[in-house]
């Protein structure tokens, strides 16, 4: 189904389940290349700008949250960008749904608050609203990670591990989807990619200062969960020590005990054997040993 909109002199098309016809319209009235409409077709491109003569073509990622499960996923966007036309494909980032519908409203109420004269002013508010949204879950996972931090020295190491683990993976997805995309973002700065009006230079500036923000922080994020979790499994392994200590302690504290109260189990004639003060006798030498090796313990620096 394709739905559409005009702003002054641009179209904006969105197909959200497009058909064979739907492609094939895009095929006779705009003459996209035959491997673009392929690449519409198929999931999981990679991200590209192609560049024709009178238009472009975006395959670009980005990430939303996923709330149910906690996870961030990413969503596959797909753009054409004509000189009088913008044509996005497929079941979009909600983002873009969002600003189309909300685009729509204004045309609708007769009051259009956004200053869109070209193609290029409207791909660069859409490449905006999907970059701030980006920063939106990029501070969630700053949240996310100082919460990690501060619930490390609880007794919670369940739940702290997998905080760390759902935070780790969210930042390597980031990762993998951000790195490949800067080079490409480039290519509006650099001219590469010139679009269709002047005076467009700044817009694309301010696009790829976005992007490099962005791509700074899941960088400083990456490092900081990476330090977290090698500060986390030290902690642990601390921990760890020091329960071996203590066990340590108690059966090396058990062991001549053991041996004594043992050795007075026999049926056979022993020290004291007839004295009938032999109980608390023995009682007092276990003690005497218990206090030596805590002595003893305490002065190694063992516990």
């Amino acid at each position: 189904m394709i739905e559409q909109i005009r702003l002054d002199k641009v179209k904006w098309l969105h197909i959200l389940y497009p058909s064979d016809e739907d492609y094939n319209l895009l095929i006779n009235e705009y003459h996209f290349h035959p491997l673009d409409i392929e690449d519409c077709k198929t999931r999981a491109q990679r991200s590209k700008i192609d560049i024709y003569d009178d238009y472009y073509f975006l395959i670009l990622h980005f990430p939303y949250f996923d709330k149910v499960n906690r996870f961030i996923k990413v969503k596959e966007i797909k753009i054409f960008w004509g000189e009088d036309f913008i044509i996005t494909i497929g079941s979009a980032h909600w983002v873009i749904r969002d600003l189309f519908e909300e685009l729509r409203r204004q045309i609708s109420d007769g009051n259009i608050e956004e200053d869109l004269p070209s193609s290029d002013k409207l791909l660069y508010r859409i490449l905006e609203s999907l970059m701030k949204e980006t920063q939106v879950i990029l501070q969630r996972t700053d949240t996310e990670i100082d919460l990690i931090s501060k619930e490390m020295f609880s007794r919670n190491a369940e739940k702290i591990i997998e905080k760390i683990s759902i935070t780790r993976k969210n930042v390597i997805l980031l990762n993998t989807t951000f790195k490949p995309q800067l080079r490409l973002f480039h290519k509006f700065e650099s001219g590469e990619v010139k679009g269709f009006v002047e005076d467009m230079e700044e817009y694309w500036g301010n696009i790829l200062d976005y992007y490099q923000k962005n791509w700074d922080m899941i960088e400083d994020d990456g490092e900081l969960l990476e330090g977290l979790s090698k500060t986390f499994d030290s902690m642990q392994a601390n921990r760890t020590n020091e329960i071996m200590k203590m066990l340590t302690f108690i059966s090396t504290t058990l062991l001549p005990l053991t041996f004594i109260t043992g050795l007075y189990g026999m049926n056979v004639a022993l020290p004291f054997g007839e004295n009938p003060f032999a109980f608390s006798m023995i009682i007092g030498i276990m003690l005497l040993i218990v206090i030596f090796l805590i002595l003893f313990f305490k002065r190694k620096r063992w516990m």
